[in-house]
Protein backbone atom coordinates (compact mmCIF):
# COMPACT_ATOMS: atom_id res chain seq x y z
CA UNK A 1 0.00 0.00 0.00
CA UNK A 2 1.42 3.34 -1.06
CA UNK A 3 0.21 6.90 -1.63
CA UNK A 4 0.59 8.48 -5.07
CA UNK A 5 -0.71 11.83 -3.83
CA UNK A 6 -2.67 13.20 -0.89
CA UNK A 7 -6.01 11.73 -2.12
CA UNK A 8 -4.91 8.52 -3.86
CA UNK A 9 -3.84 5.19 -2.33
CA UNK A 10 -2.58 2.37 -4.57
CA UNK A 11 -2.49 -1.23 -3.34
CA UNK A 12 -0.23 -4.11 -4.30
CA UNK A 13 -1.23 -7.74 -5.10
CA UNK A 14 -2.06 -8.73 -1.48
CA UNK A 15 -4.68 -7.15 0.77
CA UNK A 16 -5.32 -9.02 4.02
CA UNK A 17 -6.46 -8.35 7.56
CA UNK A 18 -3.13 -6.85 8.59
CA UNK A 19 -3.52 -4.07 5.98
CA UNK A 20 -7.10 -3.16 6.89
CA UNK A 21 -6.32 -1.48 10.23
CA UNK A 22 -3.56 0.59 8.66
CA UNK A 23 -5.86 1.61 5.79
CA UNK A 24 -8.72 2.66 8.06
CA UNK A 25 -6.39 4.82 10.16
CA UNK A 26 -5.02 6.45 7.02
CA UNK A 27 -8.53 7.12 5.66
CA UNK A 28 -9.54 8.90 8.86
CA UNK A 29 -6.57 11.22 8.56
CA UNK A 30 -7.24 11.91 4.85
CA UNK A 31 -10.92 12.62 5.44
CA UNK A 32 -10.03 15.02 8.23
CA UNK A 33 -7.48 16.93 6.14
CA UNK A 34 -9.17 16.87 2.69
CA UNK A 35 -12.69 17.57 1.46
CA UNK A 36 -12.29 15.95 -1.98
CA UNK A 37 -13.00 12.29 -2.75
CA UNK A 38 -10.39 9.70 -1.83
CA UNK A 39 -9.33 7.29 -4.58
CA UNK A 40 -8.54 3.69 -3.56
CA UNK A 41 -6.86 1.78 -6.40
CA UNK A 42 -7.19 -2.01 -6.03
CA UNK A 43 -6.67 -2.69 -9.75
CA UNK A 44 -3.55 -4.80 -9.07
CA UNK A 45 -4.92 -6.65 -6.03
CA UNK A 46 -5.41 -10.40 -6.59
CA UNK A 47 -5.06 -12.04 -3.18
CA UNK A 48 -7.46 -11.12 -0.36
CA UNK A 49 -9.62 -12.75 2.33
CA UNK A 50 -13.31 -12.72 3.29
CA UNK A 51 -12.92 -9.75 5.61
CA UNK A 52 -11.47 -7.78 2.71
CA UNK A 53 -14.62 -8.43 0.66
CA UNK A 54 -16.68 -6.95 3.50
CA UNK A 55 -14.39 -3.88 3.50
CA UNK A 56 -14.82 -3.47 -0.27
CA UNK A 57 -18.61 -3.54 0.13
CA UNK A 58 -18.34 -0.96 2.91
CA UNK A 59 -16.23 1.34 0.71
CA UNK A 60 -18.76 1.05 -2.13
CA UNK A 61 -21.41 2.68 0.09
CA UNK A 62 -19.09 5.50 1.18
CA UNK A 63 -19.77 8.61 -0.94
CA UNK A 64 -16.40 10.06 -0.02
CA UNK A 65 -14.46 7.17 -1.59
CA UNK A 66 -13.92 6.21 -5.23
CA UNK A 67 -12.97 2.57 -5.82
CA UNK A 68 -11.00 1.03 -8.66
CA UNK A 69 -11.25 -2.77 -8.38
CA UNK A 70 -9.49 -5.61 -10.17
CA UNK A 71 -11.49 -8.18 -12.13
CA UNK A 72 -10.81 -10.77 -9.41
CA UNK A 73 -12.32 -8.55 -6.72
CA UNK A 74 -15.32 -7.66 -8.90
CA UNK A 75 -16.02 -11.34 -9.54
CA UNK A 76 -15.81 -12.21 -5.83
CA UNK A 77 -18.08 -9.31 -4.85
CA UNK A 78 -20.64 -10.28 -7.51
CA UNK A 79 -20.65 -13.88 -6.24
CA UNK A 80 -20.98 -12.66 -2.65
CA UNK A 81 -23.92 -10.40 -3.52
CA UNK A 82 -25.56 -13.21 -5.46
CA UNK A 83 -25.40 -15.55 -2.46
CA UNK A 84 -26.69 -12.86 -0.11
CA UNK A 85 -29.59 -12.08 -2.44
CA UNK A 86 -30.47 -15.76 -2.65
CA UNK A 87 -30.32 -16.26 1.12
CA UNK A 88 -32.51 -13.23 1.77
CA UNK A 89 -35.08 -14.21 -0.81
CA UNK A 90 -38.28 -15.32 0.86
CA UNK A 91 -39.48 -18.87 0.37
CA UNK A 92 -42.84 -17.71 -0.97
CA UNK A 93 -41.04 -15.89 -3.80
CA UNK A 94 -39.68 -19.20 -5.14
CA UNK A 95 -42.16 -21.19 -7.22
CA UNK A 96 -42.70 -24.90 -6.67
CA UNK A 97 -40.91 -25.88 -9.88
CA UNK A 98 -37.94 -23.62 -9.12
CA UNK A 99 -37.73 -25.03 -5.61
CA UNK A 100 -37.78 -28.59 -6.97
CA UNK A 101 -35.08 -27.78 -9.53
CA UNK A 102 -32.90 -26.20 -6.84
CA UNK A 103 -33.30 -29.26 -4.60
CA UNK A 104 -32.50 -31.67 -7.46
CA UNK A 105 -29.44 -29.67 -8.47
CA UNK A 106 -28.26 -29.55 -4.88
CA UNK A 107 -28.79 -33.32 -4.49
CA UNK A 108 -26.87 -34.08 -7.70
CA UNK A 109 -24.06 -31.77 -6.60
CA UNK A 110 -23.93 -33.41 -3.16
CA UNK A 111 -23.87 -36.90 -4.68
CA UNK A 112 -21.08 -35.93 -7.08
CA UNK A 113 -19.06 -34.51 -4.19
CA UNK A 114 -19.76 -37.63 -2.08
CA UNK A 115 -18.63 -40.02 -4.85
CA UNK A 116 -15.38 -38.10 -5.38
CA UNK A 117 -14.76 -38.03 -1.63
CA UNK A 118 -15.47 -41.77 -1.38
CA UNK A 119 -12.92 -42.58 -4.08
CA UNK A 120 -10.28 -40.36 -2.46
CA UNK A 121 -10.87 -41.73 1.04
CA UNK A 122 -10.61 -45.37 -0.11
CA UNK A 123 -7.46 -44.52 -2.06
CA UNK A 124 -5.69 -42.88 0.87
CA UNK A 125 -6.98 -45.43 3.39
CA UNK A 126 -5.63 -48.31 1.29
CA UNK A 127 -2.28 -46.55 0.93
CA UNK A 128 -2.23 -45.90 4.68
CA UNK A 129 -2.24 -49.66 5.30
CA UNK A 130 1.26 -49.94 3.80
CA UNK A 131 2.64 -46.44 4.25
CA UNK A 132 2.43 -44.49 7.53
CA UNK A 133 3.93 -41.36 6.05
CA UNK A 134 1.61 -38.35 6.18
CA UNK A 135 -0.39 -39.36 9.24
CA UNK A 136 0.12 -39.05 12.98
CA UNK A 137 1.85 -41.91 14.76
CA UNK A 138 -0.65 -44.04 16.68
CA UNK A 139 -3.67 -42.19 15.25
CA UNK A 140 -5.42 -45.41 14.18
CA UNK A 141 -5.05 -46.95 17.63
CA UNK A 142 -6.30 -43.73 19.24
CA UNK A 143 -9.37 -43.69 16.99
CA UNK A 144 -10.05 -47.35 17.81
CA UNK A 145 -10.14 -46.46 21.50
CA UNK A 146 -12.50 -43.54 20.89
CA UNK A 147 -14.84 -45.29 18.46
CA UNK A 148 -14.67 -48.86 19.67
CA UNK A 149 -13.59 -49.22 23.29
CA UNK A 150 -15.64 -46.27 24.58
CA UNK A 151 -18.77 -47.53 22.80
CA UNK A 152 -18.74 -51.00 24.38
CA UNK A 153 -20.71 -50.15 27.58
CA UNK A 154 -23.64 -48.46 25.82
CA UNK A 155 -23.81 -51.17 23.13
CA UNK A 156 -23.63 -53.87 25.81
CA UNK A 157 -26.51 -52.33 27.77
CA UNK A 158 -28.82 -51.55 24.83
CA UNK A 159 -28.20 -54.89 23.09
CA UNK A 160 -29.00 -56.80 26.27
CA UNK A 161 -32.23 -54.83 26.83
CA UNK A 162 -33.36 -55.16 23.21
CA UNK A 163 -32.58 -58.89 23.17
CA UNK A 164 -34.44 -59.27 26.46
CA UNK A 165 -37.52 -57.33 25.29
CA UNK A 166 -37.60 -58.98 21.86
CA UNK A 167 -37.45 -62.43 23.47
CA UNK A 168 -40.05 -61.56 26.09
CA UNK A 169 -42.56 -60.30 23.52
CA UNK A 170 -41.96 -63.30 21.25
CA UNK A 171 -42.08 -65.81 24.11
CA UNK A 172 -45.58 -64.69 25.08
CA UNK A 173 -46.84 -65.71 21.63
CA UNK A 174 -44.75 -68.86 21.14
CA UNK A 175 -45.84 -70.18 24.53
CA UNK A 176 -49.48 -70.31 23.38
CA UNK A 177 -48.59 -72.83 20.65
CA UNK A 178 -46.06 -74.87 22.60
CA UNK A 179 -43.26 -73.65 20.34
CA UNK A 180 -40.95 -72.53 23.13
CA UNK A 181 -37.84 -73.99 21.50
CA UNK A 182 -38.26 -71.77 18.44
CA UNK A 183 -37.51 -68.73 20.59
CA UNK A 184 -33.85 -69.71 20.18
CA UNK A 185 -34.10 -69.60 16.38
CA UNK A 186 -35.93 -66.28 16.47
CA UNK A 187 -33.55 -64.47 18.79
CA UNK A 188 -30.36 -65.89 17.24
CA UNK A 189 -31.33 -65.15 13.63
CA UNK A 190 -32.94 -61.83 14.51
CA UNK A 191 -29.93 -60.55 16.45
CA UNK A 192 -27.21 -61.79 14.07
CA UNK A 193 -28.87 -60.77 10.81
CA UNK A 194 -30.71 -57.58 11.76
CA UNK A 195 -30.77 -56.23 15.28
CA UNK A 196 -27.08 -56.61 16.15
CA UNK A 197 -25.67 -54.78 13.10
CA UNK A 198 -28.39 -52.11 13.24
CA UNK A 199 -27.99 -51.44 16.98
CA UNK A 200 -24.21 -51.15 16.72
CA UNK A 201 -24.36 -48.96 13.58
CA UNK A 202 -26.98 -46.57 14.96
CA UNK A 203 -25.14 -46.09 18.25
CA UNK A 204 -21.79 -45.57 16.51
CA UNK A 205 -23.40 -43.18 14.01
CA UNK A 206 -24.74 -41.12 16.90
CA UNK A 207 -21.46 -41.17 18.85
CA UNK A 208 -18.69 -41.26 16.29
CA UNK A 209 -20.43 -40.10 13.10
CA UNK A 210 -21.39 -36.79 14.68
CA UNK A 211 -17.91 -36.46 16.21
CA UNK A 212 -16.26 -36.96 12.82
CA UNK A 213 -18.46 -34.32 11.17
CA UNK A 214 -17.97 -31.86 14.05
CA UNK A 215 -14.19 -32.34 14.15
CA UNK A 216 -13.66 -31.92 10.40
CA UNK A 217 -16.08 -29.00 10.09
CA UNK A 218 -14.38 -27.22 12.99
CA UNK A 219 -10.99 -27.79 11.39
CA UNK A 220 -12.28 -26.32 8.14
CA UNK A 221 -13.84 -23.24 9.74
CA UNK A 222 -10.70 -22.55 11.80
CA UNK A 223 -8.60 -23.13 8.63
CA UNK A 224 -6.69 -26.04 10.18
CA UNK A 225 -7.25 -28.06 7.00
CA UNK A 226 -5.61 -25.27 5.00
CA UNK A 227 -2.73 -25.28 7.47
CA UNK A 228 -2.26 -29.03 6.91
CA UNK A 229 -2.06 -28.48 3.17
CA UNK A 230 0.49 -25.71 3.68
CA UNK A 231 2.58 -28.23 5.66
CA UNK A 232 2.29 -30.69 2.72
CA UNK A 233 -0.07 -32.97 4.68
CA UNK A 234 -3.13 -34.30 2.88
CA UNK A 235 -6.22 -33.79 5.10
CA UNK A 236 -7.80 -37.00 3.86
CA UNK A 237 -4.76 -39.08 4.73
CA UNK A 238 -4.00 -37.23 7.97
CA UNK A 239 -7.56 -36.88 9.34
CA UNK A 240 -9.97 -39.24 7.55
CA UNK A 241 -7.88 -42.34 6.73
CA UNK A 242 -7.16 -43.23 10.41
CA UNK A 243 -10.86 -42.94 11.20
CA UNK A 244 -11.74 -45.12 8.21
CA UNK A 245 -9.29 -47.86 9.21
CA UNK A 246 -10.31 -47.74 12.87
CA UNK A 247 -14.04 -47.85 12.09
CA UNK A 248 -13.58 -50.77 9.68
CA UNK A 249 -12.07 -52.79 12.52
CA UNK A 250 -14.21 -51.55 15.42
CA UNK A 251 -17.77 -51.76 14.09
CA UNK A 252 -17.62 -55.50 13.19
CA UNK A 253 -16.24 -56.19 16.68
CA UNK A 254 -18.99 -54.10 18.26
CA UNK A 255 -21.53 -55.96 16.13
CA UNK A 256 -20.25 -59.30 17.44
CA UNK A 257 -20.65 -58.00 20.99
CA UNK A 258 -24.17 -56.74 20.22
CA UNK A 259 -25.12 -60.12 18.69
CA UNK A 260 -23.85 -62.21 21.60
CA UNK A 261 -25.21 -59.93 24.33
CA UNK A 262 -28.62 -59.80 22.62
CA UNK A 263 -28.68 -63.59 22.42
CA UNK A 264 -27.76 -63.71 26.11
CA UNK A 265 -30.83 -61.56 26.81
CA UNK A 266 -32.89 -64.17 24.98
CA UNK A 267 -31.17 -66.88 27.01
CA UNK A 268 -32.35 -65.22 30.25
CA UNK A 269 -35.97 -65.13 29.02
CA UNK A 270 -35.84 -68.68 27.62
CA UNK A 271 -34.53 -70.18 30.84
CA UNK A 272 -36.47 -68.13 33.40
CA UNK A 273 -39.75 -67.52 31.56
CA UNK A 274 -40.17 -70.46 29.19
CA UNK A 275 -38.42 -73.02 31.35
CA UNK A 276 -35.92 -74.11 28.69
CA UNK A 277 -32.86 -76.00 29.83
CA UNK A 278 -29.63 -73.98 29.48
CA UNK A 279 -28.00 -76.90 27.65
CA UNK A 280 -30.89 -77.12 25.17
CA UNK A 281 -30.80 -73.38 24.54
CA UNK A 282 -27.03 -73.32 23.97
CA UNK A 283 -27.00 -76.40 21.72
CA UNK A 284 -29.90 -75.07 19.66
CA UNK A 285 -28.26 -71.63 19.38
CA UNK A 286 -24.95 -73.12 18.21
CA UNK A 287 -26.72 -75.20 15.55
CA UNK A 288 -28.73 -72.19 14.31
CA UNK A 289 -25.93 -69.58 14.08
CA UNK A 290 -24.27 -70.82 10.90
CA UNK A 291 -21.25 -69.18 9.28
CA UNK A 292 -23.51 -67.90 6.51
CA UNK A 293 -25.45 -65.78 9.03
CA UNK A 294 -22.21 -64.46 10.54
CA UNK A 295 -20.94 -63.66 7.06
CA UNK A 296 -24.04 -61.53 6.38
CA UNK A 297 -23.71 -59.80 9.76
CA UNK A 298 -20.03 -58.94 9.23
CA UNK A 299 -20.60 -57.76 5.66
CA UNK A 300 -23.32 -55.40 6.83
CA UNK A 301 -21.20 -54.04 9.68
CA UNK A 302 -18.25 -53.31 7.37
CA UNK A 303 -20.46 -51.48 4.86
CA UNK A 304 -22.13 -49.56 7.70
CA UNK A 305 -18.74 -48.50 9.07
CA UNK A 306 -17.71 -47.09 5.69
CA UNK A 307 -20.99 -45.22 5.31
CA UNK A 308 -20.72 -43.63 8.76
CA UNK A 309 -17.19 -42.32 8.17
CA UNK A 310 -17.82 -41.16 4.60
CA UNK A 311 -21.05 -39.34 5.46
CA UNK A 312 -19.47 -37.69 8.51
CA UNK A 313 -16.47 -36.57 6.42
CA UNK A 314 -18.74 -35.35 3.60
CA UNK A 315 -20.77 -33.07 5.86
CA UNK A 316 -17.60 -31.95 7.65
CA UNK A 317 -15.80 -30.88 4.48
CA UNK A 318 -18.91 -29.14 3.10
CA UNK A 319 -19.70 -27.11 6.21
CA UNK A 320 -20.82 -23.51 5.78
CA UNK A 321 -21.01 -20.77 8.40
CA UNK A 322 -19.49 -20.63 11.85
CA UNK A 323 -20.45 -22.45 15.04
CA UNK A 324 -24.01 -22.85 13.79
CA UNK A 325 -22.68 -24.61 10.68
CA UNK A 326 -20.75 -27.09 12.83
CA UNK A 327 -23.95 -28.00 14.70
CA UNK A 328 -25.87 -28.41 11.46
CA UNK A 329 -23.13 -30.58 9.97
CA UNK A 330 -23.07 -32.87 13.01
CA UNK A 331 -26.87 -33.20 13.09
CA UNK A 332 -27.15 -33.77 9.34
CA UNK A 333 -24.41 -36.40 9.39
CA UNK A 334 -26.19 -38.44 12.07
CA UNK A 335 -29.56 -38.29 10.29
CA UNK A 336 -28.02 -39.13 6.91
CA UNK A 337 -25.87 -41.94 8.34
CA UNK A 338 -28.79 -43.64 10.11
CA UNK A 339 -30.93 -43.28 6.98
CA UNK A 340 -28.16 -44.75 4.80
CA UNK A 341 -27.60 -47.62 7.25
CA UNK A 342 -31.28 -48.61 7.26
CA UNK A 343 -31.60 -48.33 3.47
CA UNK A 344 -28.45 -50.41 2.98
CA UNK A 345 -29.65 -53.00 5.48
CA UNK A 346 -32.98 -53.33 3.67
CA UNK A 347 -31.24 -53.66 0.31
CA UNK A 348 -28.82 -56.34 1.55
CA UNK A 349 -31.60 -58.23 3.32
CA UNK A 350 -33.54 -58.44 0.07
CA UNK A 351 -30.47 -59.67 -1.78
CA UNK A 352 -29.70 -62.40 0.76
CA UNK A 353 -33.36 -63.38 1.21
CA UNK A 354 -34.16 -63.86 -2.48
CA UNK A 355 -30.61 -65.06 -3.31
CA UNK A 356 -30.42 -63.42 -6.76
Amino acid sequence: MKSQNENTIVFEEDFYNSSITELLEKLEKLKASSKSKILLDFSRTINFDTLSVAIFLHFEKDNGITLILSDTIKKEIAEFKKNIAFDEKRNDEISGIDSLVIKVEDFVSQMKSFIILTADVFHYSFRALFNREGRKEGSVYQQMLLMGNNAVPIIFLLSFLIGLILSLQSAAQLRQFGANIYLVDLIVIGMILEMGPIIAAVIVAGRSGSAIAAEISTMKITEELDALQVMALNPLKYVVAPKMLAMTVCLPMLTIIANMVGIFGGFIVGVLYLGLSPDIFINRAVSVMTLYYWYQSMLKSVLFSWLIVLIGAHFGFNVKGGAEGVGKAATSSVVAAIFAVIITDAFLSLIFYFEF
